[in-house]
This record gives structure tokens, C-alpha cells and sequence, in this order.
């Protein structure tokens, strides 16, 4: 991939999981919850359970991987920022929040420490107030 990422473009979208698998998930599993109310039936209310339990299990299927790569990029980005801060912000490596590290880590190498600064000093709270700030973008073509 050779696409240019910035902050406005680095989201991704998979149609046939965000739009088809959610689609083909939730709206029967509204149709069998509706039906188990409206016409009870011992097998309807189970089917409803069942498709509200897989409704969850999907649901619970991307959360989860999604805070393992988050642990992933913490460590990755404490590594770099070992390697590449000066020593006054090393110190203060572990005040960075997970938040602001998954942010940081599309920071070019040369503008790590300045926003690291920036960071510390609390201009820059969350993930897109940093991602908004980088002006040297380094791509992640490997995420998921």
C-alpha cells in the first residue's frame, strides 16, 4: 500500500464486517426479540436468546482484539520512545496514557519529543488531539 495516511484518512473500514456482518447480526436478532414478545413461544424466546448471545459474541470478537493491539502499541511505543526521547522526557514515559500513545505512534521519529512534550504538559489529552498535531505522518499499513 502506497496511500497517503493522515490523520483524516488513517481510519479503516471493512464493508462486509462494519456493514454486511453488523446488518445480518442485528436485524434478526431484532425480529426474534420483537416476535418473542409480541407472540410467545418457549422456541421463540430461545431463539432470541441465542441471537442476542451472538449479537454479544461478535460484538465481544472485535473488543477484545482491539485491546490487545492497544497493550501492543503501548509497548511498542515505550520502546520507541526509549530509544528516540532525551533523557529528561524518558523519565515520564510511563505519564504518557495508552490513549495518547496510540496517538503518538503515528508521529514521525523528528517530532516525537516535541509532542511528547506537549503531551506532558497536558495540550494534548486524547488520541485525535494528537494525531491532529502531527505534521510529519508515519503510516501504519499493518493494523487491523
Amino acid at each position: 500500500m502506497s496511500e497517503h495516511q493522515s490523520a483524516a484518512s488513517h481510519a479503516m473500514m471493512v464493508p462486509a464486517y462494519h456493514y454486511v456482518t453488523f446488518a445480518l447480526i442485528t436485524l434478526p436478532t431484532g425480529f426474534f426479540v420483537w416476535r418473542a414478545l409480541f407472540t410467545f413461544s418457549p422456541e421463540g424466546l430461545a431463539l432470541a436468546l441465542f441471537m442476542v448471545g451472538t449479537v454479544m459474541g461478535v460484538f465481544f470478537a472485535r473488543v477484545f482484539p482491539l485491546g490487545v493491539q492497544d497493550r501492543v502499541i503501548r509497548l511498542e511505543e515505550r520502546l520507541r520512545m526509549e530509544r528516540l526521547l532525551p533523557d529528561d522526557l524518558k523519565a515520564r514515559i510511563h505519564d504518557v496514557t495508552t490513549e495518547q500513545l496510540i496517538g503518538l505512534r503515528f508521529a514521525s521519529d523528528e517530532e516525537l519529543a516535541d509532542l511528547t512534550r506537549r503531551v506532558l504538559a497536558g495540550e494534548l489529552a486524547d488520541r485525535k488531539a494528537v494525531k491532529n498535531a502531527i505534521k510529519s505522518w508515519r503510516a501504519d499499513h499493518q493494523r487491523i
